[in-house]
């Protein structure tokens, strides 16, 4: 298999789409995917990005990405957060993943960020391992915590 690691560009948003959708169904949520193309092509393309992307290309085809994003840590400085990284089903197991994973590793390096932090899913024991045998530390006492934007409001509206 031969595959190259870009940059990912407008012309790829329906594949980027498509990815996360798969993502989606992987983790068990099939119906939780609110985001559109527009969505991805304002926050990914404008004046002011709100993510970076590489993505996996095999004969013009998207087969993987890695959705990035700078954030700031008041113990480490600047980070980068690992959003998402993605590999289609049927090529998954062949150096995919580890060649995206690489790609936003050497990016932080290269633009001498101080961490990059993700999570993932307790069952995925076969991302855990990958990731520890890159150096990774897993942080299972760590607990990942959100506010959906109907929450938020009922907050903001039960808090002024």
């Amino acid at each position: 298999m031969s595959f190259i690691v870009r940059q990912g560009q407008q012309k790829d948003i329906q594949a980027i789409l498509d990815l996360i959708i798969e993502l989606a169904v992987f983790e068990k949520e099939p119906n939780v995917v609110e985001i559109t193309i527009d969505d991805l092509l304002n926050d990914g393309f404008s004046s002011t990005p709100k993510f970076r992307l590489f993505v996996a290309e095999e004969e013009n085809n998207i087969i993987g990405m890695a959705l990035f994003y700078e954030r700031y840590s008041t113990w480490k400085g600047k980070s980068i957060h690992l959003e998402d990284l993605i590999v289609t089903q049927n090529k998954r197991a062949l150096g995919v993943g580890k060649a995206l994973y690489t790609a936003v590793l050497k990016y932080a390096f290269e633009n001498n960020f101080n961490r990059v932090a993700w999570e993932v899913l307790d069952w995925n024991t076969n991302a855990i391992e990958f990731y520890k045998s890159t150096g990774a530390t897993y942080l299972s006492g760590w607990h990942v915590v959100q506010m959906n934007k109907e929450n938020l409001a009922k907050f903001i509206q039960n808090n002024e």
